[in-house]
């Protein structure tokens, strides 16, 4: 951290600043690019030892090299331009799509209290076994273990994104065909996949396709569904890194609320805030991903973070 200063003139300060941003640029997206790649292979070889207790100590590893690269942590960011972007949203940026009224899953977290709004990014964190699937499932309906109410606001409808190996019933499909199902017209459909990337793709059948271009379709698909509220479940576990980003470029280009868990912090920096539940049930609102950074960091810690806020009574 600190001030850079620049040593040569006024005039060669732009095309040195330039340089440094995108040095750092370079730096930062390196560091990103380890960070997952020790990740993946940690769940790799977890998976591998849970299949083979012999593979214990290389998972053990694994996941020893992983925490001590996060906890390092990564370089500093490029200084952002200072400008100013309005973007009108209309209505719909304030209009709440979920609410949460005293809800528990069983004993796994305390009841807590919540609303979700329309366009909001919001990453359920924490470690594993305190109940984040168990809250997505009530969200999609799959779950009754359940105390206190969730409601949903008018217009909204909910889509469950699954990691797709094999869809039997698009098989030997092209892709145009497929999402020509919803639009009927080729020419909105070619649209529709330009929009996810997937234009040049359009005449490819879909078991041709990469798992981060099965991710596109099927995201598109949801739209196309009339879904503007999409939950993911822990959606870069099994993608390899070039899916993971072909992945973070559909949500981007949804227009409707995410709620994603995800343990893959590359994945969680895009979003806009936290829901954390930790291990001895609290729930806390975390409106930074630095700070979540930290709350997982040091969850003990949470109560004394600024602007972590409680959820729970």
């Amino acid at each position: 951290s600190g001030c850079w200063v620049h040593g040569g003139s006024y005039t060669t300060f732009p095309e040195a600043r330039q340089k440094r941003q995108e040095l750092m640029g370079d730096d930062l997206k390196r560091w990103n690019d380890e960070e997952r790649r020790l990740f993946h292979h940690m769940k790799i070889m977890k998976q591998r030892a849970a299949q083979n207790f012999k593979n214990a100590t290389k998972a053990n590893g694994a996941e020893s090299r992983w925490e001590k690269f996060v906890k390092a942590g990564p370089p500093p960011p490029p200084v952002a331009d200072q400008q100013i972007f309005v973007r009108f949203t209309g209505a719909d940026s304030a209009r709440r799509v979920v609410k949460f009224e005293s809800v528990a899953v069983g004993d796994l977290f305390m009841p807590f209290s919540d609303e979700i709004h329309f366009g909001e990014r919001v990453g359920l964190i924490g470690p594993n076994g305190t109940g984040k699937t168990h809250l997505l499932n009530a969200l999609d309906g799959k779950s009754e273990a359940l105390a206190g109410d969730i409601t949903f606001g008018p217009r909204t409808s909910v889509g469950m994104f699954n990691q797709i190996n094999d869809r039997p019933e698009y098989k030997g499909r092209q892709c145009v065909d497929i999402v020509r199902d919803k639009l009927i017209d080729e020419q909105k459909s070619m649209g529709a996949l330009a929009r996810y990337g997937l234009r040049t793709n359009a005449k490819q059948e879909f078991q041709t396709l990469s798992g981060g271009q099965k991710a596109r379709l099927e995201i598109l698909m949801l739209e196309l569904a009339g879904h503007n509220v999409l939950l993911l479940d822990e959606p870069t576990d099994n993608l390899d890194i070039e899916s993971s980003e072909a992945l973070e470029m559909a949500l981007e280009g949804f227009e409707g609320t995410v709620i994603a868990v995800s343990h893959d912090r590359t994945f969680l920096a895009r979003f806009s805030r936290f829901i954390m539940i930790t291990d001895d049930g609290a729930v806390y609102e975390i409106p930074d991903f630095e700070l979540a950074l930290a709350g997982l960091s040091e969850p003990d810690k949470l109560s004394t973070l600024r602007l972590a806020k409680p959820l729970t009574a």
